[in-house]
């Protein structure tokens, strides 16, 4: 019987990825791990964490041009340009406030800023030499609340 639940569950997670979650969920809530579709299951849980990795990497792009921007154009700051780094400062506190994320997060970051870097250089036509070799900022100084709360 539960070679036939794993078989199944394998066949549900090709056709409809929501119900085969939730399915699994039951049944490791129930307990009856052996007819859970562990294959699966691993391989879903590290796509999950490698998207994780992603999104912080590149929300933390997003809000490192969108700074660069601003420090090294002020001429053209708008609201617009504030909207995005506090939105992307708030989503990447929400993922990379605690644990592991965090810690890929200050992994990342040096290249982080080379990407974001390169994005400005193209946006705006400055050249590469008129940025800061590193990031300038921390990533506790990027996670703050108090990122810009002078411009709000």
């Amino acid at each position: 019987m539960a070679q036939q639940t794993v078989e199944t569950l394998a066949a549900l997670y090709e056709t409809d990825e929501t119900a085969w979650l939730e399915r699994t969920a039951e049944l490791l809530r129930a307990g009856r791990l052996s007819e859970v579709d562990t294959q699966n299951l691993a391989e879903y849980l590290t796509d999950m964490a490698k998207r994780d990795r992603q999104e912080v990497f590149s929300r933390l792009v997003v809000v490192l041009a969108h700074l660069l921007k601003w420090q090294f154009q002020p001429d053209r700051r708008s609201r617009s340009w504030l909207l995005t780094i506090l939105k992307q400062r708030q989503e990447l506190e929400g993922l990379a406030g605690l644990g592991v994320l965090r810690q890929h997060a200050g992994t990342v970051l040096p290249d982080a800023y080379q990407y974001a870097v390169e994005r400005v250089v193209v946006e705006t036509g400055l050249s590469p030499k008129d940025f800061p070799a590193t990031c300038p900022d921390s990533l506790d100084q990027l996670l703050s609340r108090d990122l810009l709360v002078d411009e709000i």
